[in-house]
């Protein structure tokens, strides 16, 4: 299929401009191709040629103002209207299209619990065409009225209020019948919106409905999930009005649809779609196991990101997909902030920090990186775009925006925001727009400070030098130290430094010091507390020589540059800091604190300056006192994930998930009195990763329950059954038996996993079948496989299908496209085997064949990680 470039989208804009979208969907025929009939009106500003897009499985019929065109003019994906003449115009499409089983266009699902069939569509960011003809490009919105037959037992949701027709069905074209089995369902017309945001859902869902000043909302989730959302539908439906309530504060521009339906869907590829009046899920979100509150929050925080995408994306629009950060990096930002302005999830911005942001830093240091805002043509086609749906559209633009709000001040802020909104109501914008109004609500450079931070790439680093005495200055006071900041990179910071005193039991004022919590057990960092002083707000200069400051009293034990994080940017450490840090960082009183603390721990690891088994020794000795879940569930991925599994050498590996495994059963003791479940559920999950005691795992799930909790739900079931077939301590009977015990679509996917992880020949020939050659498997299944097939210990077992990575995957992802492509690309990756021939075998690849955008964009990720892991062990 052609992908649409910038170029050509500049053109058809230049020529065309559509009014209106009247779509019918016929969606109660077979299980694989679904009735699609579209007709566009538009107008043609002056004689010229023109393409619509569409991708269909059969192209019934094409009329322009009545005429027919031929369909054999069809071609990769294209339909020409040649020689408009100036003036309105009406095209129609019949066709047929596929359903989709890869979370592209119409997916289609059966659930394996009770065989319901459920749809939806996924038309960002180019996959429109699969579902409707259309101009498929975000500057030519239109108004969308929208018709859907569907079976009679069926719900349909759309972008406008859906309602059920009373007439009777016609049969298909030639038979002229009624259709007892099905009904039309009639959305309302929207107000002009972009063709990647066309949404339709439809099937046996369950709904849970309310209603909030006037506002229809809604939940719903196909019928095997309707317990546990009827158990969640409460916080659900408080969260959407908080936050819904918070937007109609700020912004001056109300709520500008008609009503908010909020879908969780089955083997959604993303987090969420944020599609007018429908918002879309992956209904992973509705809990069918325990989860922790952080979890919970992140959840909130998704509805709250995809909620401000109604007024940053929906309301205004971006001209071209170089803009996205004017869609995902505002949203990131809103959602964050909003959470903690509106609900009792008050420590957003931690989460942010400790969970989140490394995304942004990492893909800020690889080869692939961008600017947030690329420069104009800099993003030539779709293919393009979609590649920088990424840390740095989402995370980095997040991180620049706090910094702006921290330079400008919230009130100019949200000032500009109103402006932007009023002037580009149901309208386009770009950059330069935007900066306007920010510009004219502020009076400042704006436009300035997006070329330093909008126009830029990578990361700056901060370095504090201190030295003790310093001489005081005229009328400055007696000078105790002074503080320099090393800035290496292109950015103006405004950022918060707060000194720290160490005070403990053999340390001045231990008295007034106290243990760091009563329930934190005993141990060096229970003894101290690091009491701050005054911060201080600093703006580091773009360039140019630091300027040492001088302030009274004597030297902190601790100084904590970028304290807050208010910027995005690297911090280090002077070494006496450091001491500190090893000695005393669970001491640190504030978590977002911490949270900067541990980032930059783990960038020193990433970047050679501290020994992966520094950061356990790092871990093993301060988790055991965090009272944040957040940054213990972070510490614990990336001990797991990354220093056990990649940084260190395989020899060492074994040791390291001895004294993770350790560091679980301090947790499980802390939490032995039911006082904090969410961290006790952390450290079983960690422990199960990490444990190779086959007898303890096995003793686990016959029992049917940790020691002292909490019992096995499905996800801990699965959890442990994974990992008992990675460690060849399970067998295919037991994966059966297990998916009797939980048939669920969860289910499937953790038998398939599990299948995959059991080292045996003929299972890794089975999963290897299954994933590449044949195309069979959902998305869901294809990534679950993927996750179970490569495994640590199973080195030898793994060799003889390395070097048939790459030529495979190319070659799936040639025939199943960029979803596919980007999970074969990151989760298929053998990462786990860390050597040059890999990197070798890999680059090779990317020299010599031709590999599908999504897949390269992966590949060229994971390598570089994989030379980052050569190099640190190398360190």
């Amino acid at each position: 299929m052609s992908e649409l470039t910038r170029d050509e989208a500049q053109s058809r804009a230049r020529l065309i401009e559509v009014d209106r979208y009247t779509i019918d969907l016929d969606l109660a025929g077979d299980d694989e191709l679904f009735g699609s009939t579209t007709t566009i009106d538009f107008t043609a500003h002056r004689a010229g040629d023109t393409f619509v897009e569409l991708r269909p499985g059969r192209l019934h019929r094409v009329l322009l103002d009545g005429e027919r065109l031929d369909p054999a003019t069809f071609a990769a994906g294209r339909l020409p209207l040649a020689g408009l003449t100036p003036g309105v115009h009406r095209l129609r499409v019949e066709a047929d299209m596929r359903y989709s089983r890869t979370g592209e266009g119409m997916h289609r699902f059966t659930d394996p619990a009770d065989g319901a069939t459920y749809l939806y569509t996924m038309c960002c960011m180019s996959d429109a065409p699969n579902v409707f003809a259309c101009f498929d490009q975000p500057d030519l919105k239109a108004v969308f009225e929208v018709s859907v037959t569907a079976p009679a037992d069926w719900t349909v949701l759309g972008n406008g209020i859906a309602e059920r027709d009373s007439a009777p069905v016609v049969g298909d074209r030639e038979a002229g019948h009624e259709r007892s089995d099905a009904v039309r369902w009639r959305l309302a017309p929207t107000p002009p919106i972009s063709t990647y945001l066309m949404a339709v859902v439809a099937g046996p869902y369950h709904s849970v409905r309310a209603e909030h000043a006037g506002l229809p909302l809604g939940l719903h989730v196909r019928k095997s999930l309707a317990p546990h959302l009827e158990a969640d539908a409460a916080e659900l439906l408080d969260i959407t009005r908080r936050c819904l309530d918070r937007y109609q504060e700020i912004f001056a521009e109300p709520y500008p649809f008609d009503s908010y339906d909020q879908a969780f869907v089955p083997e959604f590829n993303s987090g969420a779609m944020e599609n007018p009046g429908l918002v879309t899920f992956r209904d992973e979100f509705v809990f069918r196991s325990a989860v922790t509150e952080t979890e919970r929050q992140t959840r909130a925080m998704v509805i709250a990101h995809e909620m401000a995408h109604m007024w940053f994306g929906d309301l205004v629009t971006l001209r071209w997909w170089d803009d996205i950060w004017l869609n995902e990096s505002f949203a990131e930002y809103m959602g964050f902030q909003i959470l903690t302005e509106a609900t009792d999830y008050t420590g957003t911005w931690t989460d942010f920090a400790i969970a989140r942001k490394d995304w942004g830093y990492e893909a800020d240091e690889r080869p692939s990186t961008h600017p947030v805002a690329p420069e104009p043509g800099a993003v030539p086609d779709t293919a393009a775009a979609r590649l920088n749906f990424d840390g740095i559209s989402y995370a980095k633009g997040a991180s620049a925006l706090r910094q702006l709000v921290a330079w400008l001040g919230e009130k100019d802020f949200l000032a500009g925001i109103n402006t932007h909104f009023a002037r580009h109501r149901f309208g386009n914008a770009t950059l330069a727009d935007f900066i306007d109004s920010l510009a004219d609500a502020s009076g400042r450079d704006v436009a300035g400070w997006a070329e330093q931070w909008l126009r830029t790439t990578g990361v700056d680093i901060l370095v504090p030098e201190i030295t003790s005495p310093a001489p005081a200055r005229p009328g400055a006071g007696e000078v105790g130290w002074r503080l320099e900041v090393r800035h290496t990179g292109s950015r103006p910071h405004r950022i918060a430094v707060t000194p720290y005193d160490r005070v403990g039991a053999d340390r001045p004022g231990s008295a007034a010091a106290g243990p760091l919590s009563a329930a934190a057990g005993s141990g060096p960092a229970a003894a101290d507390r690091l009491v701050a002083r005054d911060r201080i707000y600093l703006d580091v200069p773009a360039d140019g020589d630091p300027q040492p400051m001088g302030f009274p009293g004597a030297r902190p034990d601790l100084l904590l540059l970028n304290d807050g994080d208010l910027s995005y940017t690297k911090i280090r450490f002077d070494q006496a800091s450091w001491e500190t840090v090893r000695g005393a960082l669970a001491a640190l009183p504030d978590p977002l604190s911490r949270a900067v603390v541990w980032n930059a721990a783990r960038d020193m690891v990433r970047e050679g300056e501290l020994e992966p088994a520094g950061y356990l020794e790092l871990a093993r000795a301060h988790l055991p006192f965090e009272t944040e879940l957040t940054i213990t569930q972070a510490v614990l991925v990336f001990t797991r994930r990354q220093i056990a599994d990649r940084y260190l050498p395989p020899a060492e590996r074994p040791a390291a998930l001895g004294a993770l495994t350790a560091l679980c059963r301090d947790l499980l003791r802390r939490t032995e009195d039911g006082s904090a479940p969410g961290l006790r559920l952390t450290a079983v999950r960690t422990f199960i990763d990490s444990s190779t005691d086959t007898d303890v795992l096995r003793d686990w799930l016959t029992d049917g329950a940790a020691p002292g909790g909490p019992e096995l739900d499905a996800e801990l079931r699965w959890r442990l059954l994974a990992r008992l077939s990675a460690l060849g301590a399970a067998t295919p009977d037991d994966i059966d038996a297990e998916l009797r015990r939980d048939a669920s679509a969860t289910g499937q996917e953790g038998a398939a996993r599990c299948r995959a992880a059991l080292p045996d020949p003929r299972a890794k020939a089975a999963a290897w079948a299954a994933v590449y050659e044949t195309d069979e498997l959902s998305n869901y299944l294809l990534t679950a496989t993927v996750e179970g097939f490569w495994q640590p210990e199973q080195r030898e077992l793994l060799d003889e299908y390395v070097p048939r990575y790459f030529p495979a995957a190319v070659a799936v992802a040639g025939r199943r496209g960029p979803a596919i492509a980007a999970t074969l690309g990151r989760e298929g990756f053998p990462l786990h085997t860390a050597d040059p021939e890999l990197l070798r075998l890999g680059e090779e690849c990317l020299r010599e064949r031709d590999v599908l955008p999504a897949l390269r964009r992966a590949l060229e990720d994971r390598l570089d990680d994989l030379g980052r892991v050569l190099r640190v062990r190398g360190c």
